[in-house]
């Protein structure tokens, strides 16, 4: 009996669609809940917010109530993620936000969303390189009596961080879930020393006591705060690398906002604790970043101390290749869809990951820490200029761009159920959504007005509206983008934010 061959093997044609599908989507089933939510969770670099940003805020705002600020926040987030985790049931796209965005308001607007990502991620991601040099090179002056320059320990990181991008997410995973854990429990431990030894006031509540969210810093304080949660929102980064995005993705997202709001609530209450209410700032403007370090070198010792430092540096790096991973999806859902060169809409073969995106994340990250190492002409004369201009810059100006990020997601969640006839079924969502979308706009406001403030610059300084200036031009050259492409090529305007479906339409119209 014969057989017929084109029944039974591929032609040459379907191999090469199957192969061109394979480049063109990333690879699916790779992520479960417990990957998702450390890949996302790692970018909030929980001892690095603990250690970092909450004395700075205690100490430049001089609010006590920061604990109080964090469940505000979280509560407002939670909102946010009503709806947005909503859409991520419709819409599964490495292009999150943009993708969202273009579901709602359109390709033009989505374009000008992408561009505002793209910087955004990787003002986040590069920022983090200045303190996490300063840290390393600290170490080794510490226990090694080796002077080193900051921008020789970030560069490195860089170089090892693009080389892990091009690996199995599965692999970055469990490097991120490892690390993330144990400075974790770190910070644990710490938090129930504090409560345990308390300072002078006992174990008090007053830092919840919404009397002390009165004063002209709190604005400002909430600009600082939010940057801490930052990273839930990546969770429809990974949609199209899990098994089940439409049940993952918005579990991982709840489970994220909830669980840092929780976590950072109470560690920086138990800095209120350990010090004292009346003490934080005081001795936050005392002690700066090494707060929790002299707290802990009284109550847990000097070689607990020692590992936290090691952890402090080890949980940056896990935040450098959980935001390196996704500049490396946005590059990749834009390059697909035609807002980035072809180029970068192709796997790599052997790992599926978008490793030409991560390249360009690479190449971007070095250059910007050289251009800061060649600035810096005098770094023994000025040993912070890293922190207090690499990582404050940047990473301000990421934030930024990540909360008018949110605030238009909110405003697309409602367009697009109306728009699909869905409002009356999707009306609480909606309601979540505009309220999100309002407090959102709130703290982008006060982030722009207070941008000296955030950036530590004088009040006649240029930086203020120089820096929140870039996200404004990323999102006007997108938004022109968006509207050259409908004038000149309409197909590619029309395929902004379907992602992995576009492909799949062109491959059912040519069979």
């Amino acid at each position: 009996m014969t057989t017929d061959s084109s029944r039974t093997s591929p032609s040459a044609s379907d191999r090469i669609s199957t192969f061109k599908g394979q480049e063109r989507a990333l690879r699916a089933d790779r992520l479960g809940t417990g990957g998702l939510l450390l890949s996302v969770l790692a970018a909030t670099a929980p001892l690095m917010v603990v250690a970092g940003v909450m004395p700075t805020t205690f100490a430049v705002m001089g609010i006590v109530g920061q604990p109080l600020l964090f469940v505000v926040l979280g509560v407002v987030l939670i909102l946010f993620s009503v709806g947005y985790a909503e859409m991520s049931r419709h819409v599964h796209n490495a292009g999150a936000f943009y993708a969202y965005i273009s579901r709602g308001l359109g390709g033009t607007a989505g374009a000008g969303a992408a561009l505002v990502a793209l910087v955004a991620y990787n003002a986040l991601q590069v920022g983090i390189y200045g303190i996490f040099g300063f840290e390393v090179s600290g170490l080794f002056a510490t226990y090694a009596d080796i002077e080193i320059a900051w921008w020789t320990p970030a560069l490195v990181a860089a170089l090892a961080v693009g080389l892990l991008g091009w690996l199995k997410i599965d692999v970055n995973a469990r490097v991120l879930g490892v690390l993330l854990v144990i400075e974790v429990l770190l910070v644990v431990i710490f938090d129930i020393a504090a409560l345990a030894d308390p300072g002078k006031e006992g174990l008090s509540l007053h830092a919840f006591n919404p009397d002390t969210l009165t004063g002209a810093g709190v604005g400002t304080a909430l600009c600082f705060c939010i940057a801490a949660f930052l990273g839930f929102e990546q969770a429809p980064v990974y949609a199209e690398e899990t098994s089940r995005p439409h049940v993952l993705v918005p579990r991982v997202m709840f489970l994220a906002v909830g669980g840092v709001a929780v976590f950072f609530a109470l560690s920086s209450w138990a800095l209120t604790v350990a010090t004292g209410p009346a003490a934080i700032v005081g001795t936050s403007q005392k002690q700066s970043a090494g707060l929790l370090f002299f707290l802990t070198e009284s109550r847990l010792g000097g070689t607990f101390t020692d590992v936290l430092h090691v952890l402090f540096v080890t949980g940056m790096f896990a935040a450098l290749l959980s935001f390196h991973n996704v500049v490396a999806r946005y590059a990749f859902a834009m390059g697909r869809e035609g807002l980035l060169p072809a180029a970068f809409g192709r796997t790599s073969g052997s790992s599926g990951a978008p490793g030409t995106g991560s390249l360009l994340q690479t190449v971007v990250a070095v250059a910007v820490v050289a251009a800061f190492a060649l600035t810096d002409d005098n770094p023994a004369g000025d040993p912070t200029a890293p922190v207090l201009h690499l990582f404050t810059w940047f990473g301000n100006i990421g934030a930024l761009g990540v909360i008018v990020l949110m605030a238009t997601a909110s405003l697309s969640v409602v367009v697009f159920f109306v728009r699909r006839g869905a409002a009356g079924a999707q009306a609480w969502r909606l309601v979540t959504s505009a309220l999100a979308g309002i407090a959102l706009l709130v703290i982008a406001g006060y982030t722009v007005k207070d941008f000296e403030v955030l950036v530590g610059a004088g009040p006649d300084s240029s930086l203020s509206w120089v820096l929140p200036g870039i996200i404004g031009f990323a999102a006007l050259a997108g938004v022109v983008l968006g509207l050259v492409l409908r004038a000149r090529a309409p197909e590619k305007h029309a395929r902004i934010g379907l992602g992995n479906e576009a492909f799949q339409l062109d491959k059912a119209a040519s069979s």
